[in-house]
């Protein structure tokens, strides 16, 4: 029996009134429906008359295949992920190691990982059912942290970036710049952004990085609030490494954020290493939508006196 794994924002209503949809369109296809036993345990914990009632039978009479999320990942041939970027960037933590693709459904605000809407969604279950649909690679970051020794004190992954914060919001930290395994620059800053072209519209957007085409094959560099006259966004490529050190003068703390999602402690001394990863993550999309129409949709962009022809008329 084919098996789709669902994913889901646990503290929508609306969402979790999607999945029920959802898991009856499957049954209807003869399809088994799978959950992480970790997104089960939160729906079950909910307050009364948060959940559909009949979604609460769904998932412990049996008619559903409840797992770990690595035997989930492992189960199934796609994941529909119900809610916003949030929700998708957690499903893709899930299922990364076995490389499975999914299919966000937007449940939240600007969306720019989910493609469908939820008003949509018969016709859009329908289609990835149907395997209609194609697979697009978004490429991830791999990011090494070191002590002061340059010990290895732990790996991480990010799909959107990997930020170096300062941990007391009255200070400023000191940095180094190494790209390449040259040093490029050093300044006291609020800190450090390490961004994917997928990053590009979250937060490196809101930094003032630029925005960089998913299928572009780079990373961005881009210093937060830097007291410094060269701190310019740089936008490195596949082959390059770029390095951040917490110089030894530093007197407080920083916070490495992942996400938005993952956190980690970074001291006086300590250095962040960030490279494209070999391993990305795999959206399974509907429609090949330009990214400019995407843009312009997502942040409402003004186009008015445009006078170009839609290239599917030519």
């Amino acid at each position: 029996m084919r098996r789709f794994l669902l994913y889901v924002h646990t503290g929508r209503r609306a969402a979790l009134r999607a999945m029920l949809n959802v898991l009856e369109e499957l049954r209807l296809r003869n399809v088994r429906g799978v959950v992480v036993d970790d997104q089960v345990d939160e729906i079950l914990s909910l307050p009364e008359n948060m959940a559909p009632p009949k979604l609460l039978t769904f998932l412990t009479n049996g008619a559903v295949d409840v797992l770990d999320a690595v035997s989930a990942a492992d189960a199934v041939e796609l994941g529909i992920v119900l809610g916003g970027d949030g929700t998708i960037l957690r499903a893709l933590e899930a299922v990364r190691a076995a490389d499975l693709p999914v299919h966000g459904v937007n449940l939240g605000h600007v969306g720019f990982l989910a493609e469908s809407e939820v008003e949509d969604l018969s016709i859009t279950v329908s289609r990835l059912l149907d395997g209609d649909y194609e697979v697009e690679e978004r490429s991830t970051l791999e990011i090494t942290v070191l002590d002061a020794q340059d010990q290895l004190i732990e790996r991480h992954w990010a799909l959107n970036e990997a930020s170096l914060e300062k941990a007391d919001r009255k200070k400023m930290i000191n940095v180094a710049i190494e790209i390449d395994g040259r040093p490029v620059s050093s300044f006291g800053a609020d800190g450090v952004l390490l961004s994917t072209p997928t990053g590009s519209t979250a937060y490196a957007f809101s930094a003032g990085g630029p925005v960089i085409w998913p299928e572009v094959d780079a990373m961005m560099l881009i210093p937060l609030a830097a007291h410094a006259l060269f701190a310019r966004p740089l936008v490195l490529g596949r082959s390059s490494e770029a390095a951040v050190e917490m110089t030894l003068d530093n007197r407080d703390d920083a916070i490495l954020i992942l996400d938005g999602r993952r956190s980690a402690d970074i001291t006086a001394g300590m250095r962040i290493e960030a490279r494209l990863s070999a391993q990305s993550v795999k959206l399974a999309r509907l429609a090949p939508t330009p990214f400019a129409d995407r843009l312009v949709e997502k942040f409402q962009l003004p186009v008015v006196g445009w006078r170009g022809r839609d290239p599917r008329t030519r």
